[in-house]
């Protein structure tokens, strides 16, 4: 799985993100988790690029995936209460859901060479 592709994937994600709760006025609290994980996704992606060792490569993809999760979270979360609207949010859903299947398959890749 090419690294950069998953890096611009996160990057649009985070963009995507921010555009779509830029004009929430109430519920600040919730915005602010939905975007600090949503952008902590690509954060951890691009510090993996730096990583000391394969473990430690694995380890930021890991935090990513664990953001990934916590940011479906939210976005469910802001669905069922009706803060953002469904077409969004499903938009939202899927591209984080794309980034998930594409982290795990870095994940399960690079712990295939730790073995070997």
């Amino acid at each position: 799985m090419s690294e950069s592709r998953l890096a611009d994937a996160s990057m649009d994600f985070a963009v995507m993100i921010l555009r779509l709760t830029e004009n929430i006025k109430q519920h600040f609290s919730l915005v602010n988790q939905l975007e600090r994980s949503a952008t902590s996704i690509g954060a951890n992606i691009r510090e993996a690029n730096y990583a000391s060792s394969k473990p430690d490569f694995a380890a930021k993809l890991q935090i990513a995936l664990k953001e990934c999760y916590e940011t479906e979270y939210w976005l469910e979360l802001m669905w069922r209460t009706e803060i953002l609207p469904e077409e969004s949010i499903k938009a939202a859903l899927h591209d984080c859901g794309e980034i998930r299947r594409m982290l795990i398959t870095s994940i399960n890749t690079i712990k295939s060479h730790i073995k070997n």
